[in-house]
């Protein structure tokens, strides 16, 4: 078995989840609006880019909350958005926009997006149950840069948001 390497998560580019998003929001916007009528541009195609861009402006957004809870909130409009952009892409095949084949790529990406959303919801729902040690931050991303703010810590059993240097 090939061993994976870890690559550290600095930013929300770096999560595997936001590629994959990333990849079918580009071939919503090159490869299905350009083939529909001009009519339907500004109908399913406006509707089908803005699922589409939602994928990754949910995962973005929700990386930037620096609360595991907060974070899958978003994580979980960006897995719907996935869903809303297969739907529109099986309204553009029913109504004969687009081949079937075009739809088989369009259903594997939001397949694949969906998967690695469902893993990174997985590890953030678990994160977000560990009990922490008083006086130690919950979140991983929030440490990492290193920034002074507002940062989530566990006092008397519960979580409190106190303003210091994060990972300190």
């Amino acid at each position: 078995m090939k061993a994976v390497e870890r690559v550290p998560i600095k930013t929300f580019e770096d999560l595997e989840c936001w590629k994959q998003c990333r990849s079918l929001r580009l071939f919503v916007a090159t490869k299905f609006v350009p083939n529909l009528p001009k009519e339907e541009r500004y109908r399913l195609g406006d509707q089908l880019l803005r699922a589409a861009r939602s994928t990754t402006a949910n995962i973005a957004e929700g990386y930037g909350r620096f609360h595991f809870l907060d974070n899958a909130k978003f994580c979980s409009n960006a897995r719907g958005s996935c869903w809303e952009v297969l739907d529109h892409l099986i309204t553009g095949s029913d109504e004969g926009f687009i081949s079937s084949e075009m739809l088989d790529r369009g259903r594997s990406l939001v397949d694949q997006a969906v998967k690695l959303l469902n893993g990174y919801l997985n590890y953030l729902k678990r994160a977000s149950a560990v009990k922490s040690v008083p006086d130690r931050p919950i979140t991983d991303n929030a440490a990492q840069s290193g920034a002074a703010g507002p940062v989530a810590r566990m006092i008397d059993g519960r979580c409190r948001a106190t303003s210091v240097l994060a990972g300190v």
